[in-house]
């Protein structure tokens, strides 16, 4: 590789695909303000012919001084992963490159090449302070005010999904640029995910009646019994998922399940509350339920109340 590939190469990956593109479109705007829009390629890796992503890195600018090849997922190509880094090395000095590669094997040969060689960005899901000081941050950008405090409540109200959390902010933003609670229940919705744990941590409370009325606050947005079953077994299986973790911590069980940090760190809170056997017994009554509503005719609303009622006695 030429002593300049950290300059020339940027590797972008990651599973926060939020992240991924606001950065990816932070360094093409930068590109662009200095060389122009024709200067700008872009080819999906995952479509395009071998001979066709070696033309693009190879060839050099047109009308321009340098050019920017944006190659989105080049690593799902056999032909690619096999000549790589004599490919990269062939890349004109006048040519940049980013990389986008959303999924990486890090025991791969070219992970490690990329990581160790490229200008090297992994882009990963934020946990609750992560996001809670982006939002605080996006907002004080935006010309908004946002405490932590309100900006967790958010979080907690719509969910950790990085796009839609930004969506709400500007709407937010838009109504009034100092954004309080008040603005942010009378402007957002509660997603089921974000209630199903809180009917959950109601129950296991022993508070019947808060989990009585965020059951019925769904079914008035809604929310169909079988969507909050489905999300309470979602619930479960991460629940089984920390409880089985052993001493790993978060940031571990959430790369290794796949999980957001920030749903497991929550998820923790219900799960010290829970015996293992206590956990299996739940959950064997929540598949009982679950054939039970697919083979009788029976109220689904009332089913389902009744199962956090018996939660809630024990």
């Amino acid at each position: 590789m030429p002593e300049r590939a950290e300059d020339m190469i940027t590797t972008l990956t990651g599973s926060n695909y939020f992240r991924t593109n606001e950065k990816l479109h932070e360094l093409v705007s930068d590109f662009i303000r200095q060389y122009g829009d024709l200067a700008l390629e872009k080819v999906d890796g995952e479509e395009a012919e071998f001979d066709k992503i070696r033309e693009s890195l190879q060839s050099l600018p047109f009308l321009a001084t340098r050019k920017l090849v944006v190659l989105r997922s080049p690593g799902a190509q056999k032909q690619f992963l096999d000549q790589f880094e004599n490919l990269l090395a062939e890349i004109p000095e006048t040519t940049d490159v980013i990389l986008v590669e959303p999924k990486l094997d890090k025991r791969s040969v070219y992970y490690k090449f990329l990581k160790r060689k490229t200008d090297f960005h992994e882009l990963t899901e934020l946990d609750e302070y992560g996001l809670s000081t982006w939002l605080v941050q996006k907002a004080k950008n935006d010309g908004g005010k946002l405490n932590l405090t309100d900006a967790k409540y958010l979080i907690d109200r719509v969910g950790t999904n990085q796009q839609l959390l930004n969506s709400e902010l500007e709407k937010l933003l838009t109504f009034d640029l100092e954004i309080s609670r008040k603005n942010i229940d009378a402007l957002t919705e509660s997603v089921p995910q974000s209630t199903v744990f809180q009917l959950l941590d109601a129950a296991l409370n022993n508070r019947a009646k808060q989990a009585m009325e965020l059951y019925a606050e769904q079914r008035a947005q809604k929310v169909e019994p079988f969507a909050i079953l489905a999300m309470l077994v979602w619930q479960l299986h991460i629940l089984a998922i920390i409880k089985t973790a052993g001493s790993r911590s978060d940031a571990e069980i959430a790369s290794e399940a796949k999980i957001n940090p920030y749903v497991v760190r929550k998820s923790r809170l219900i799960a010290g509350k829970l015996t293992e056997p206590e956990l299996k017994n739940l959950i064997k009554s929540l598949s009982a339920l679950d054939i039970k509503l697919k083979t009788e005719n029976i109220d689904a609303d009332e089913a389902l109340m009744n199962l956090f009622l018996q939660i809630s006695s024990k």
